[in-house]
């Protein structure tokens, strides 16, 4: 069930959910959270389809805002708010509102979202893309317990790695370190099977994909050993190779989806090691509201690291090719490798 609300406000979307809800004969819904979307008109479509399909693991309220630019001196002028609200099959298991801001109303998204949070329920915030630089002290970051942003979807990539760890605050997380779960598990695992001192570390990657950035520096921070980061045309991560005194540990993974282990003294071994989709992601980071103390941990230490030479080392990548970005200087050293301390 749809109904559209023009130049409306809060107590009336309220009022139009709980109509919604008894016209389809369920006046009271399982919700357990209210996911906060902020997106604009051209990322709406894929941000609002994955949350509701995470959604049918966390029934939740879905409640997307996005701010429309106003061209025109009087536009700006002229504050007004559209709704659309979903309950029932067209939102998934839980309920969604599309809140279109419009002129000055649109710096003020916080006032129009706090009445339609769940009461008593956990509130989690969720930026697809142009995510905050502080996402704790953004006005509708400040109403959440946990944070998300995609250092993916970021022009510079790399570069919002730094960004996250000067401004991070218990309860931030990124999608770029939720892509990595299976590969630190199983990397966990291979460790736990073969138990050996780990003396050096290489990553392979593609060059702007802040996910092998936080597995060199997740790798660097827990093992204590120099982590090489070398470049392929990926997708995302290829391979990590583990020196270890009883051998080398090898996870490489060339087509984005299936893998081989490598261990010193047993067979290779095929490992499904898929390039998850946003829904996934998303869903991951739903099942948990505390803080993630070892992203932390890896994007502070791997940061800091990464910028005064110290144990992650990267290696110079091949010349690409013309038109092709390198990647950021400040990353890797600019023509040798830099020295392990």
């Amino acid at each position: 069930m749809k109904i559209d609300l023009t130049e409306t406000t809060s107590s009336k979307i309220n009022q139009a959910l709980v109509s919604a809800r008894r016209a389809i004969g369920t006046p009271a819904i399982g919700m357990v959270l209210t996911l906060v979307i902020v997106t604009d008109e051209e990322n709406a479509y894929d941000a609002l389809k994955s949350a509701g399909d995470a959604s049918r693991e966390h029934p939740s309220r879905i409640i997307a805002v996005i701010k429309r630019v106003s061209r025109s001196p009087r536009a700006r002028r002229d504050a007004r708010l559209d709704a659309e609200v979903r309950v029932g099959s067209d939102a998934g298991t839980g309920e969604t509102v599309v809140l279109r801001l419009h002129g000055e109303l649109a710096n003020h998204a916080q006032s129009v979202v706090l009445p339609l949070l769940l009461p008593d329920a956990p509130v989690v915030v969720w930026w697809p893309e142009d995510a905050p630089a502080d996402a704790a002290k953004d006005p509708l970051g400040a109403l959440a317990q946990r944070r998300i942003t995609d250092g993916y979807s970021a022009e510079r990539p790399l570069d919002e790695l730094a960004v996250r760890a000067a401004t991070y605050s218990p309860g931030d997380t990124d999608l770029s370190w939720t892509r990595i779960t299976p590969w630190r598990s199983m990397l966990a695992a291979a460790l736990d099977q073969q138990p050996a001192q780990v003396i050096g570390v290489t990553v392979e990657g593609e060059s702007d994909n802040p996910s092998c950035e936080l597995l060199a520096m997740w790798l660097a921070d827990r093992l204590a050993v120099p982590v090489e980061r070398t470049y392929s045309d990926g997708p995302g991560l290829t391979a990590v190779r583990m020196e270890t005194k009883n051998g080398v540990i090898v996870l490489d993974r060339a087509d984005g989806s299936l893998a081989t282990l490598s261990m010193q003294g047993q067979p290779d071994r095929a490992v499904a090691l898929k390039r998850r989709d946003t829904a996934e992601l998303l869903a991951e980071e739903l099942r948990r509201l505390d803080p993630d103390n070892t992203y932390e941990s890896a994007v502070k230490f791997g940061v800091e690291k990464l910028h005064t030479g110290g144990e992650v080392k990267a290696a110079a990548a091949e010349k690409p090719a013309e038109g092709e970005q390198k990647a950021p200087a400040a990353k890797k050293a600019p023509a040798k490798k830099a020295a392990a301390k």
